[in-house]
């Protein structure tokens, strides 16, 4: 299934797409799309109605964030071969670990730059959320404990992240820092997350190309070395990495600006676009 949250901010609705691509409102069936929709019985009760049977989401509905109530982002760094060549760093041994904390948006929600934001750069991946309560799991179950798949822009502040010490929190965690989504991709219609292909553009011009196949620990790898260390929750989302063009690794060095728009998708997941606007208080 293709699930998808759509209206204004405080009034979200959960929708599913139909085989035709038509939006269908589900809200008459759930309350929200989040972490008590995510377990395997839940969706698998949202996939036996009749969309048929569903109200058509209103033309031109906002689409908000892909999944509710969101209380974490973990984050892997440096996760594609190429692109820890890009930014001259060995890859890691074990897998880079740090958080966003800031609140998803929709998918085509405008970002509004941070204020003093000099460095704003753009990062497509593969996001996997998780469906239930996770501890010590191994790679071989790892993929059970996923309820789907969804876009992530981990947009980066990297004036914020490197020159002032302390974590890269700081420069991934600014407003609108978290667009997800347009859908949430259940993991039945994903075939293989390590075949998948990743792209980014900004005004038109290619900036990333990947493959999820160039990841350096996958997502059954992930899952288990986070489960290790944290307990991970039903609606938890992790950021896997982003292939290289991100635009610190350009010579010269090239920065979202105002009036920037970023387009984005991944292989089957749907695609975002998001217009860059100055900072305003």
């Amino acid at each position: 299934m293709k699930l998808f949250r759509f209206g204004e901010i405080g009034a979200e609705k959960p929708a599913l797409l139909d085989a035709d691509g038509i939006g269908r409102d589900l809200s008459a069936h759930i309350a929200d799309l989040g972490p008590d929709q995510l377990a395997p019985d839940a969706l698998a009760a949202i996939a036996a109605i009749d969309p048929s049977r569903l109200p058509v989401v209103p033309e031109g509905a906002r689409l908000a964030p892909c999944v509710g109530n969101v209380q974490r982002f973990f984050c892997i760094g440096l996760n594609y071969i190429d692109h820890a060549s890009e930014i001259g760093i060995e890859p890691p041994e074990n897998p880079i670990v740090f958080m966003k904390i800031c609140d998803p948006t929709g998918a085509n929600d405008p970002l509004m730059l941070p204020k003093g934001s000099t460095h704003t750069d753009w990062e497509v991946e593969l996001g996997v959320v998780i469906n239930q309560t996770v501890r010590h799991v191994s790679e071989e179950k790892a993929l059970d404990m996923v309820a789907g798949y969804c876009v992530v822009n981990d947009y980066s502040e990297r004036d914020f992240q490197n020159n002032h010490g302390g974590q890269w929190v700081k420069g991934k965690s600014c407003d609108g820092f978290g667009p997800i989504g347009p859908w949430l991709v259940t993991r039945d219609e994903v075939a293989d997350p390590q075949n998948l292909d990743l792209w980014l553009d900004v005004n038109g011009e290619v900036q990333q190309r990947g493959t999820t196949a160039r990841m350096i620990f996958t997502v059954p790898q992930i899952i288990a070395h986070l489960s290790r260390f944290v307990t991970l929750r039903a609606g938890d989302i992790i950021t896997t990495g982003t292939p290289p063009g991100v635009g610190m690794g350009m010579r010269p060095q090239r920065f979202l600006k105002p009036g920037d728009e970023v387009r984005l998708g991944v292989e089957g997941l749907g695609e975002q676009c998001q217009t860059i606007l100055p900072y305003k208080e």
